[in-house]
């Protein structure tokens, strides 16, 4: 595309400074988004870590739920980190009742599946169209993915400190999910990753 494009945070709670400011990085304008209007002529939106229920919750009562489901079905790219990422999937493990899922990536992901705050913990991984170099992972109170429908491309996987192999970034055409906060390091590889999604959609 020839202007820049317009990335929308959702700002109705989480890290949506720390998203902001790595977009920033990116060559593109930078918009929050807590209404439908704001919603209205972004080329993309990220759905930062926070809480999954509280931003459940919050995309009802300000009336973005349906605009972003609509959004997202006709093809926006999406990106969500962490709670993001639980609210972008089909199935959520350990969820509340009345915890939304978007469906945007055919997964089941579990909540809180890397234990409480006290277990949050960093590693240095690989992520599949972020070059060669690790990237230093921050992962605080993180959901992990269960399982990928066919179509779901797996990006990364981590061996937690427990020894298990789990999976943590996913893409699935214009929506990607990270269990891990990029947001927290200097590293904007992961944000360059999802803005090139929103240059080749538009």
């Amino acid at each position: 595309m020839n202007r820049r494009p317009i990335v929308g945070v959702l700002a109705l709670q989480g890290d949506v400074r720390e998203h902001a400011r790595a977009l920033a990085t990116c060559d593109v304008d930078v918009r929050e988004v807590r209404t439908p209007a704001h919603l209205q002529g972004v080329n993309g939106l990220v759905i930062p870590g926070g809480e999954s229920t509280t931003m459940s919750k919050l995309l009802d009562f300000q009336g973005l739920l349906d605009p972003l489901r609509e959004r997202i079905g006709a093809g926006m790219p999406v990106y969500g980190s962490c709670a993001g990422m639980i609210l972008l999937a089909a199935s959520i493990l350990d969820g509340r009742a009345d915890q939304v899922a978007l469906g945007a990536i055919d997964m089941v992901v579990r909540r809180n599946a890397f234990g409480a705050q006290v277990d949050s913990f960093e590693a240095d991984i690989a992520v599949s169209g972020c070059g060669p170099e690790p990237l230093r992972a921050v992962f605080i109170r993180a959901p992990w993915v269960e399982s990928v429908g066919e179509q779901v491309e797996v990006l990364s996987r981590v061996v937690t400190p427990t020894g298990a192999d789990r999976i943590v970034a996913v893409r699935q055409g214009a929506a990607m999910a990270t269990s891990f906060h990029p947001e927290l390091t200097s590293d904007a590889r992961v944000h360059a990753l999802f803005v090139e999604m929103v240059r080749q959609h538009a």
